[in-house]
């Protein structure tokens, strides 16, 4: 074997070496994508973009840090309208597990997620359907990321052990995952006295639960503050923009 034949063996072993001693990529390591352009995207529906209006998207995805690679459950999913964001986001080798109960599924979803899930935009979804308290698979482990957006307060008048709940969460969730939470401002000192009729929840009640857990919070979002909400409104009722708050939870490495 001549010089330049085995000046190219080495080359190639030693490139061989240096990939193979590589770290993977992980979902954490990937590059955050263009959260505009996935809300942008030409196949969404009319109803989605009025929805974005209110609920801001991007901002919604970049303070989550939500990025390709993903395993991701989206708690009370309802229609969908996030979890397919979320879908879009994680794609094309992440996965979105959409978390409902049977009875809120019955009684005011019907046949919508079902509806959207038709979408090709979904095809990395899986849709399971159970109680809020026990609302993760036994197979489903090391989770990335939480979500939970709008619905806590609806799961404090509603027959759900919440502690337990939120421990779950917390034991699905890798060390160092996220739970990102999100909902409709009450006034100081309501609790959860005003989820039914105003459909409004505490920030602090709601800290105090999450972090019962064992969460530990790690960034708070102002992006959908409203100062100018009383907060003694119901929300589907009120002539001003909803204060909201959005917080970003971690578990622990």
């Amino acid at each position: 074997m001549n010089r330049l034949m085995l000046r190219s063996v080495a080359c190639a072993a030693l490139a061989t070496a240096t990939l193979l001693a590589m770290p993977a990529v992980r979902a954490d390591d990937a590059a955050s994508p263009d959260y505009a352009a996935i809300v942008a995207a030409p196949d969404r529906s009319d109803a989605d973009r009025q929805v974005d209006q209110r609920r801001l998207p991007a901002k919604m995805l970049a303070f989550a840090g939500v990025k390709p690679g993903m395993t991701i459950l989206d708690m009370a999913a309802s229609a969908g309208y996030s979890t397919e964001l979320l879908a879009r986001t994680v794609a094309p080798s992440g996965k979105v597990y959409a978390q409902d109960s049977a009875a809120v599924l019955e009684r005011f979803v019907k046949d919508k997620f079902d509806t959207r899930a038709k979408s090709p935009a979904m095809k990395n979804v899986i849709h399971v359907v159970r109680d809020y308290d026990d609302p993760i698979p036994p197979d489903v482990k090391n989770l990335d990321m939480i979500t939970f957006f709008f619905f806590y307060h609806d799961i404090s008048y509603l027959p759900v052990d919440r502690a337990a709940m939120n421990k779950k969460m917390f034991a699905a969730l890798k060390p160092g995952g996220y739970l990102v939470i999100a909902d409709h401002s009450a006034k100081p000192g309501d609790g959860t006295n005003v989820a039914k009729t105003l459909h409004r929840i505490e920030e602090s009640t709601l800290k105090q639960e999450i972090e019962a857990a064992g969460f530990k919070l790690v960034a708070e979002g102002d992006f959908l503050h409203h100062a100018e909400d009383p907060k003694d409104i119901p929300v589907f009722k009120a002539p001003v923009p909803i204060d909201e708050f959005v917080l970003k939870y971690q578990k622990p490495q």
